[in-house]
């Protein structure tokens, strides 16, 4: 009787620590448990140590609270004809208030967010060009995410956010992109180096025409000095020698300046050979000469 009444204690405490020890269960931080008893939902467990019935009661599974990231590569076609490839990120997670709806009704939530994102993507994105598709990348995200959440939310699923990371157009169309950004900018840049250039020859010529100016001030001051001491040569030479026309001293003041031009360039060292007739004759020729063109500049003056 005592073997046997040791047999029973030992039987009935190894039950007894079973039942205690398959009645508690834990649960880790940001999950829940989904309890059922015989196959139905019983209620959901919090983080931490948790207490069921045993053998009646089943952790059916576990719900994570985190945020979940789903990516997904969308490919379609813009309203000019250009085919993009859109990389997307959706950010997501579990309503703590809905775990029910988000475990129970739901067999695939990925597929069915992928499927989701889709269809929006594709009713967008097909009415827009390739530069609006670029301008309103962050519209785009936007709409999926107010549109996703919209659809979710009734499977117990919250869309934190939606990222459109970029915008991959064909690698024919990018370089062509390029090549048209290249030429503008080109464009520009000549446009600029024209007016400089334009600007240069404008004040290379209102250089020009100053010192052209100046230049021609100085020379009528060289001659009116030049005339004016003649004027005074002629006078003093009159005093002089009387009798002496002005004819005379003009044609003498003519042969001295004859002469000095002659000793100015001979003094040159750069001067080329020069062939002039030096006979008397000659040099009264050449006064004769430049007298007849004084005298007949002057009648045209006048």
């Amino acid at each position: 009787m005592d073997i046997l009444l040791v047999v029973f204690l030992a039987i009935f405490g190894i039950i007894a620590l079973s039942l205690i020890l398959g009645s508690f269960f834990t649960v880790n931080t940001a999950q829940v448990a989904v309890i059922t008893r015989f196959g139905k939902f019983l209620r959901v467990a919090d983080p931490g140590l948790n207490w069921k019935v045993p053998y009646f009661d089943t952790v059916a599974g576990v719900v994570s609270l985190r945020v979940n990231q789903i990516t997904l590569t969308m490919e379609t076609k813009t309203k000019d004809n250009v085919f993009v490839t859109i990389p997307i990120s959706v950010q997501n997670r579990v309503r703590p208030e809905k775990v029910y709806d988000a475990y129970y009704k739901l067999s695939d939530p990925v597929a069915q967010i992928k499927s989701y994102v889709e269809q929006v993507i594709l009713g967008h994105v097909p009415g827009m060009t390739l530069d609006e598709v670029f301008a309103t990348q962050s519209s785009i995200a936007a709409a999926v995410k107010q549109e996703l959440d919209a659809d979710m939310a009734t499977f117990g699923y919250e869309i934190v956010n939606v990222l459109v990371t970029d915008i991959i157009p064909d690698q024919k169309v990018k370089s062509a992109m390029n090549d048209i950004n290249a030429a503008q900018r080109e464009q520009v840049a000549a446009n600029a180096r024209g007016e400089a250039e334009k600007i240069l020859v404008v004040k290379k010529a209102e250089a020009e025409a100053e010192s052209k100016a100046l230049q021609g001030q100085g020379i009528a001051n060289q001659r009116k000095a030049i005339i004016e001491g003649l004027q005074v040569s002629i006078e003093q030479f009159q005093k002089v020698v009387d009798g002496a026309s002005s004819k005379d001293v003009m044609q003498l003041v003519m042969v001295t300046q004859y002469f000095d031009t002659l000793k100015s360039i001979g003094e040159n060292d750069k001067t080329n050979t020069l062939f002039l007739s030096h006979s008397p004759g000659s040099v009264k020729e050449v006064s004769e000469q430049i007298m007849e063109s004084m005298v007949v500049a002057a009648r045209a003056n006048s």
